[in-house]
């Protein structure tokens, strides 16, 4: 599965930094923090495939917070099955670590859940919970999986209560969590560039 998409080459054994935007988004939007993150790094920017009036989204909401949950399964398999395509057809064995953001974090998170086998980081920004903790489609070990949770605490898009549900999730299957709260809202913070930077590197 090819999604529509950017790629920028980088340096041999820097991690390959797959970047998913929020909604009304698109490939370059999360660039500029990719190269804070970590400036060598090749970058894998695809689109999401969902219109929303117009808006480029991953999956389908039936109103604001409110997921379809089984779309949110399905686009979360494509955007795994699009990252194995992309790994063979641009030659990248290394390490690949999402970067999300809203829309775009809450994708990443699903895929973590669900395809451990193709990704086990990610760095999300403003995201929640995106799948209910019941779901029998969640992978029941994710040793071995790295999150990193940016969230506001006036963020009225994310609520904490969904976002602490997500982390309680993770943890509760054995993966490796480092939150990070600052005092805005649904927004990426220079604090939390850095605190994301440090994660990245801590490896």
């Amino acid at each position: 599965m090819i999604l529509d998409h950017k790629f920028v080459a980088g340096e041999d054994g820097a991690p390959v930094l797959l970047l998913l935007h929020g909604t009304g988004g698109g490939p370059d939007d999360l660039i500029g923090l990719a190269r804070l993150l970590s400036p060598a790094s090749p970058l894998l920017a695809p689109a999401g495939p969902v219109s929303e009036h117009g808006a480029a989204r991953w999956f389908r909401r039936l109103a604001e917070g409110v997921f379809d949950y089984d779309d949110v399964a399905v686009r979360a398999n494509q955007l795994a099955d699009f990252v194995l395509a992309a790994r063979e057809r641009y030659e990248l064995p290394q390490r690949l670590v999402a970067v999300g953001f809203s829309n775009g974090a809450n994708v990443a998170g699903a895929t973590l859940l669900l395809r451990p086998d193709v990704l086990r980081e990610a760095a999300l920004f403003s995201s929640m919970l995106p799948l209910p903790e019941t779901s029998e489609a969640i992978a029941e070990d994710l040793s071995g999986t790295r999150a990193f949770l940016s969230n506001g605490l006036q963020d009225g898009m994310a609520p904490l209560d969904s976002t602490e549900r997500f982390v309680d999730l993770l943890r509760a299957r054995s993966a490796e969590v480092t939150s990070h709260r600052h005092p805005g809202g649904h927004q990426i913070t220079m604090a939390a560039v850095q605190a994301a930077k440090d994660w990245l590197a801590g490896v």
